[in-house]
């Protein structure tokens, strides 16, 4: 009659036996159920991101329909695409209360809901709504929580896994363009998408799949990795120790809270159990009493860590690593997302359209860009290579990529530094292990939200400000010139905030010897 424990995400257990009895490692941590949630955020990345890849399809579409200009008809497409990863911060306040599950399911309803609403659009503006606004935040709400459920079942090859699991990017990125192509060739492009909203609902099925680990085994997982990360400290100067010491929440208050709750709820577990003798109805009543408390305990906590995270005393923002990865973000994923949007005018420029109908350079991209991710998880997963070092070498070979990529004017130079463009943003699946090296799994919905949320502000903007460029200068270099060097003050940031974390140690030692 109410919510079990796994599902609200509560542990009404007894901690003091946990300490008592050795640590039985959960096999469903990096093995077992564990690959389920990566075949779910397989599909979500499909469903989602793959989706978005292809919605140049229904820009034409669109475009023939409503007779609009194209600027203003492509703010549908990356408002679509920046709302599912501006909404981040917020999608992890659901996740804190509610839980992955509840939310993924709640996003694919909204998903669907979004597509469907679409295919009665009367005009451009009514599409901003609904395809833009409601499908953009439901994709949103599965996204994340599709990032975070892999970081929680995987500790020893959780780059892999995120490898494997974003690589539904690419996979969709080409099922999704046929898929819609033929959908709006044999149907029209309302019926399509309106069958794509059906279709959607299948993100209701990945989100069940995210079955949610007991606190017991999150427990458990953190003692596994707090033997590990002293040697991790080493290649990652700013591990989760480090961040600890500058904000994050400590866990003495969370367990006063936690006591406080337990009486709270024992009592009116205390009370159900002595008025058993008692009418049906004033058991059925007292069972809808506790429901509601476990689930107002979990609420609550769920805002608390929440806010905490980002407005109280020991909010993620006073870290100063966890800020320059935040400005990274803010112009890195424009640096990826410019290429798809504007190859195909820089080809008909230099008229290469012949051989690029044969073998689109975006396609090059994409293709390449699923190889990045599995092998750059395989290497970051090794035991003697930093991830964080395999980050910054990704990074700085996809900003010489941009910068160069205007330089190059035949179709063989050009699918060259495409391939190395879809190789080194394989970076992506790094993200997700980046930041939970920097918080902590207890943190990773709500920093990798806000990290999402930077991408989101850089997608939305990122294409509509290249094409701007293009109008006063007539040419695309400059465009992708000012965002490769955007994209390198990010990476300088990356630099320098290591750096001075590690001199703060050493300036306090100096000071306290003086004393």
């Amino acid at each position: 009659m109410y919510a079990s424990r796994e599902d609200i995400g509560y542990d009404f257990g007894d901690d003091s036996k946990v300490g008592s009895k050795p640590i039985k490692p959960n096999p469903n941590i990096d093995g077992g159920w564990a690959w389920m949630i990566v075949l779910s955020s397989f599909l979500v990345h499909i469903l989602i991101m793959g989706s978005q890849m292809a919605l140049g399809i229904l820009n034409m579409e669109w475009l023939e329909e409503f007779n609009q200009s194209r600027g203003l008809t492509a703010w549908v497409s990356s408002l679509s695409m920046g709302i599912t990863l501006i909404v981040g911060p917020f999608i992890g306040l659901f996740i804190s209360m509610c839980g992955c599950r509840t939310t993924a399911i709640i996003g694919g309803i909204l998903n669907a809901l979004g597509w469907i609403l679409s295919a009665y659009a009367a005009n451009v503006h009514y599409l901003f709504l609904t395809f833009g606004v409601t499908a953009g935040i439901g994709s949103g709400m599965v996204y994340l929580p599709a990032v975070v459920m892999v970081g929680q079942y995987f500790h020893k090859r959780r780059a892999l896994a995120q490898g494997l699991s974003t690589t539904g990017t690419g996979f969709g990125a080409f099922l999704m363009t046929a898929l819609l192509k033929y959908l709006c060739t044999e149907f029209g492009w309302r019926n399509a998408m309106f069958i794509q909203g059906a279709i959607s609902l299948n993100l209701c099925v990945c989100g069940a799949l995210m079955r949610p680990l007991s606190p017991k085994d999150l427990r458990e997982k953190y003692m596994v990795r707090s033997d590990s990360e002293e040697n991790r400290a080493k290649a990652l100067p700013h591990s989760t120790e480090t961040i600890k010491s500058n904000g994050v929440p400590s866990e003495e208050p969370e367990k006063k809270e936690e006591a406080a709750n337990e009486e709270v709820l024992g009592s009116v577990q205390h009370t159900e159990i002595g008025g058993k003798s008692g009418s049906g109805r004033s058991m059925y009543g007292l069972r809808i009493l506790k429901t509601v408390s476990q689930l107002t305990v979990t609420v609550r906590k769920g805002f608390a860590l929440w806010y905490s995270s980002y407005f109280g005393a020991a909010s993620l923002f006073t870290n100063r690593v966890f800020v320059a990865f935040v400005i990274w973000a803010l112009f890195a994923y424009s640096s990826f997302v410019i290429p798809f949007i504007h190859l195909p005018e820089i080809v008909k420029q230099y008229n290469l359209s012949r051989q690029d109908n044969v073998f689109p350079l975006t396609s090059i991209i994409a293709i390449v860009h699923i190889f990045g991710k599995v092998i750059l998880g395989i290497i970051s997963d090794l035991p003697c290579i930093s991830t964080w070092n395999v980050f910054l070498m990704a990074n700085f070979t996809l900003v010489t990529c941009i910068l160069t990529l205007p330089l190059m004017q035949t179709y063989i130079g050009l699918a060259v530094v495409c391939a190395l463009i879809g190789f080194s943003s394989g970076y992506f699946s790094l993200m997700p292990v980046v930041t939970e090296d920097l918080v902590g799994t207890k943190h990773l919905a709500n920093a990798y939200g806000i990290i999402i949320c930077a991408n989101g502000i850089s997608a939305l903007f990122g294409p509509p400000f290249a094409g701007w460029i293009y109008d006063i200068t007539e040419k695309y270099d400059f465009s992708f010139y000012i965002a490769g060097l955007l994209y390198m003050v990010g990476i300088i940031f990356l630099l320098i905030q290591p750096c001075i974390q590690k001199k703060q140690p050493r300036e306090k030692s100096t000071e306290e010897a003086q004393v």
